[in-house]
């Protein structure tokens, strides 16, 4: 999880069967955000589902476009001067929540799972998702966007994890953290 990932080259049925199953393992997982490294792969896709949050979103004027999203070779083109903090998690990082400063609005251009094209603004909660899922694809964890101060503070915790020592629903790869 800790190296850049590759971009994909093309469209194909393995592509897309990765795309299904990595929809279907976030949502396993109680996840709104899943990106390939976090499955052991390491094309340059995530994908998000923020359909459980819409009504609250919607609440608070935010845009959602339909749910899930496939992101293929993104790239982050531009981020507001706007910082937002807002406490986050990781599906690989089971039982770990901290405050992590991000951009509020940023402009993504990706292909989706029909290997169309999009620029898409996007602000709010999904950009901090696709924020996220981005780090994966950069070899980044939330946990790096914090404190040194609060890392020392969660040093031990996260060596367990990287030991495997985690009990989480799901399966959560060993080693892979290296805090």
């Amino acid at each position: 999880m800790r190296e850049r990932t590759k971009p994909l080259e093309e469209d194909g049925p393995a592509l897309q069967t990765l795309i299904d199953d990595m929809i279907e393992t976030m949502h396993a997982a109680d996840g709104i955000g899943l990106a390939a490294p976090q499955v052991g792969r390491t094309e340059r896709v995530f994908v998000v589902d923020l359909s459980e949050l819409r009504s609250d979103l919607m609440e608070h004027g935010e845009f959602l476009p339909e749910q899930p999203m496939v992101f293929l070779n993104p790239e982050i083109l531009a981020e507001s001067d706007e910082v937002e903090e807002f406490e986050e998690g990781c599906l690989s990082i089971p039982d770990i929540r901290e405050y992590v400063n991000r951009p509020g609005s940023i402009l993504v251009r990706f292909r989706d799972r029909n290997w169309e094209q999009h620029e898409l603004r996007i602000d709010g909660m999904l950009a901090r998702v696709v924020q996220h899922e981005y780090d994966h694809l950069e070899g980044v964890l939330f946990v790096d966007r914090i404190s040194a101060f609060r890392r020392r503070l969660l040093k031990r915790r996260l060596r367990e994890i990287a030991d495997g020592n985690v009990d989480a629903e799901y399966a959560v790869a060993s080693g892979a953290l290296n805090p």
